[in-house]
């Protein structure tokens, strides 16, 4: 049994749950992802398996896989929640493109030592850290210097 699903399974027993066999499925295919998610897509994923699962059991189960400690939310864009699965992966930020939807990651590490400073400075203890920044990617961004260039 992979670790993450030693975890899960640990987890749901503490909850009074038990690893059935949709939930297992669930999360296998939650760490055969590497890509965000929303609900309903790893419902698609899921259903390219089996007919067995429905979308209520998914929604039912991201509650328990974030609170296990083996999905967090991501960001939410286009107006749903979308996931990542955490475990074994280095905290990251997530700058989204409001424009094109385009969604890409840089590591946390840089900016712990001065959200951990500030945190001590103000005598508050972190439990969790999500960072997220929308704007405009370089894509979508229009070239300031493009019209000033022409003029000339």
């Amino acid at each position: 049994m992979e670790e993450y699903a030693v975890i899960f399974s640990q987890y749901l027993n503490h909850k009074g749950l038990k690893l059935t066999e949709p939930r297992r499925c669930i999360l296998e295919t939650v760490f055969s992802m590497h890509t965000h998610f929303n609900a309903e897509e790893l419902y698609d994923k899921i259903r390219g398996k089996t007919n067995a699962i429905s979308l209520a059991t998914v929604y039912r189960t991201i509650p328990l896989l974030l609170d296990a400690g083996l999905v967090q939310r991501a960001i939410r864009s286009e107006g749903r929640e979308r996931y990542e699965h955490i475990f074994g992966h280095p905290k990251h930020i997530h700058w989204l493109c409001r424009n094109c939807g385009d969604l890409m990651e840089t590591d946390l590490n840089t900016l712990y030592p001065i959200l951990e400073k500030q945190a001590q400075d103000w005598k508050f203890k972190p439990e969790s850290i999500e960072l997220n920044v929308k704007g405009l990617c370089w894509k979508c961004t229009p070239i300031e210097n493009e019209t000033q260039s022409d003029e000339k």
